[in-house]
């Protein structure tokens, strides 16, 4: 069965990579002319999808002139290796902090394997093959691609991840965000429009960071976002704002709840009581048990992340 896809104008489709369930993370096939890029390329479970969407439509592989995946959390680059070697003309865009782990990925798969036991690594996330070094391209702060004409252009984008980057693609007038627009699924679409969350998976939720970036996106008036969670979103100036205020609340939160008992739950059930209640204000017509649902693998990541920075907080100061 081939992946969800939606297409865009612009040359531009949005691609299911079919993680833990429908629509929750996707990647984009960007075609230029007959070359093509993806713009991330989720776990190596979801390459064989990847490559049933070029079959179907008539790609050969050795069309396919890039992959670009925006940060190396495995819901996004744990297929790297994979598909690279599945496209034999491709390059690989890596972030400065993030191309070694590219092609050694032996930290990632020890990270991954301590969180969810090795077994369930596999299971959960596939094989975790290296790209080799010659294939790679380390895309610095301001990099500009010319993809067979189309110009896209890199900046650094830390605050969700500091091996992160975001790309602005003029054609479309749009940023592929990765996880530094937050994280707005379609689910949640009402009458006023999408809802948008921050998402501070461990370890590098850095706010004022994290706020420049949004700053350096707006700053070129962009028309559309293309998340990776999930799909292309409008309304960009709303939801760039209310994205900067659910970063304030998350860590208003955290402070409040830094001395808990049992921190990591109620942080947790915080969370999933703010976005509940910013979505009935919404008009949101789901129910709180099936928002809970929606949000339960997010907020769990959302509150270990919270964690974390509290502990660096604190750690600073003494």
């Amino acid at each position: 069965m081939l992946p969800q896809t939606i297409n865009y104008p612009d040359n531009i489709t949005c691609i299911d990579t079919e993680q833990h369930r429908a629509g929750l993370a996707c990647c984009y096939l960007m075609r230029s002319g007959d070359a093509y890029a993806f713009i991330e390329c989720g776990n190596s479970l979801s390459v064989p999808g990847l490559l049933k969407v070029l079959k179907r439509r008539g790609i050969a592989p050795e069309q396919v002139a890039y992959v670009m995946p925006t940060h190396v959390h495995l819901d996004h680059a744990g297929g790297a290796g994979l598909l690279m070697r599945e496209l034999p003309a491709a390059k690989l865009i890596a972030h400065p902090r993030g191309a070694k782990h590219l092609i050694d990925p032996s930290k990632l798969i020890e990270g991954a394997a301590a969180v969810y036991g090795a077994e369930n690594m596999l299971r959960l996330y596939g094989e975790i093959l290296p790209v080799p070094e010659a294939r790679v391209i380390v895309a610095e702060d301001e990099f500009r691609l010319d993809f067979n004409g189309r110009i896209l252009r890199f900046i650094d984008a830390p605050g969700h991840a500091r091996h992160h980057y975001a790309i602005w693609d003029e054609a479309s007038r749009g940023w592929f965000t990765g996880d530094t627009f937050g994280i707005s699924y379609r689910e949640f679409d009402g009458s006023e429009g999408p809802y948008v969350f921050p998402t501070t998976t461990p370890v590098q939720f850095e706010p004022d960071a994290w706020l420049r970036t949004l700053s350096r996106f707006m700053a070129t008036d962009p028309i559309y976002m293309f998340l990776t969670h999930y799909g292309r979103v409008g309304d960009v100036q709303r939801l760039a704002a209310d994205l900067r205020g659910g970063i304030a609340v998350y860590q208003s939160i955290a402070q409040r709840l830094a001395a808990a008992p049992d921190r990591h739950a109620m942080i947790k059930a915080a969370l999933i009581r703010h976005a509940t209640e910013e979505l009935a204000a919404m008009s949101c017509t789901l129910s709180e048990a099936a928002i809970a649902e929606l949000l339960e693998l997010d907020m769990e990541l959302n509150a270990q992340g919270l964690g974390v920075w509290l502990d660096r907080q604190k750690s600073e100061k003494s």
